[in-house]
């Protein structure tokens, strides 16, 4: 890879971790309502996996935890903003929030506030790009704490009879809300989960985004090319709680957190690039004072600028003869 991209994407983390955290300020200042989970220290998984899909051309659908997702994706960060605002320049007109970011434009379907719910949907989605006969895929983000879920068994079953191009991946952060994986779930090797339905699979480190990327290829490459839906399983870890009503994550203990602590995403490749001599600590903290200058004078600036949506449109955006052609679904128009 580049030095010029080694680089952005280590300013894309510092970027998405920043965003993250002053989410967590607006919130405190309470000009971010209902729920709000933070993707904090799970940056390379998102960051990777994405990098290596087409953007703009692949679908991408996740969970809650999804500010992250839609802006690697291609959602412009000021809108997911302002979403989170509730403003009428939201990405969903101010009417989802944090857990229901979407922009078919860049071909981001969403974040799902209902546990397991995007599975299915990822189907749907693989089946439409094998309907059209193109090599698109889809690619599913999804939680350790979803696979639980009867939605999750069904649609691997139906991907894997139905030869999808679906990719699955499960960030596994450790934990159900606040239930230790190995408390809930019999086999804590996610990966291994889908072998009773024949889906290739595999886990990695979803510390270090060279692994990351480099596994995402693979697994991409194998879907890509209609050898059918593979599952990937990346171990990670949240920095903060379940959301925001989960301030303390008091069930887990400080020398964990202390250990996953020390294998920070940003971290481990700020120190890689800086023992590479791609970066130095000085240019680090150049992009840090940018990334922050361009989160509060831009992004978070242009949320709280931005109108509130008009009580009088209330009903709009509901039924589909909408005339906004932002809202006409990309897979009528690819």
């Amino acid at each position: 890879m580049k030095a010029a991209d080694q680089k952005r994407l280590l300013r894309e983390m510092i970027f998405f971790r920043r965003f993250e955290e002053r989410c967590f300020e607006a919130y405190m200042e309470h000009k971010i309502g209902g729920f709000l989970h933070l993707y904090s220290g799970q940056e390379a998984v998102a960051t990777g996996v994405l990098e290596m899909t087409r953007r703009g051309k692949d679908y991408v659908i996740t969970g809650y935890r999804d500010h992250v997702h839609a802006i690697k994706a291609g959602a412009p960060a000021r809108e997911v903003m302002a979403e989170l605002y509730g403003k009428e320049t939201g990405s969903s007109r101010g009417r989802g929030g944090s857990m229901h970011i979407f922009d078919p434009t860049a071909h981001f379907m969403g974040g799902y506030a209902l546990v397991g719910q995007p599975f299915p949907l990822a189907a749907g989605l693989a089946l439409a790009c094998k309907y059209k006969g193109t090599d698109e895929i889809a690619v599913c983000f999804l939680g350790d704490g979803a696979n639980n879920q009867g939605t999750f068994h069904e649609t691997m079953n139906m991907a894997s009879l139905w030869h999808l191009p679906v990719l699955f991946v499960c960030e596994n952060n450790q934990y159900a809300i606040g239930t230790r994986i190995d408390r809930s779930t019999a086999v804590t090797d996610q990966y291994k989960r889908v072998c009773g339905y024949n889906i290739s699979s595999s886990q990695h480190d979803g510390q270090d985004i060279d692994t990351v990327m480099d596994a995402a290829a693979k697994a991409i490459e194998h879907v890509r090319s209609g050898k059918g839906p593979y599952f990937i399983e990346f171990l990670t870890y949240r920095q903060r709680g379940h959301s925001m009503s989960d301030k303390t994550a008091a069930y887990r203990s400080k020398e964990e957190e202390a250990e996953w602590a020390r294998r920070d995403p940003i971290t481990l490749y700020r120190d890689k690039l800086v023992k590479a001599k791609v970066v130095t600590d000085a240019d680090v903290k150049a992009m840090e004072r940018d990334v922050s200058n361009e989160i509060e004078n831009d992004i978070v600036k242009f949320a709280e600028e931005s109108p509130v949506p008009k009580v009088e449109d209330l009903n709009k955006y509901v039924l589909d003869d909408n005339p906004d052609p932002r809202w006409i679904g990309p897979l009528q128009n690819s």
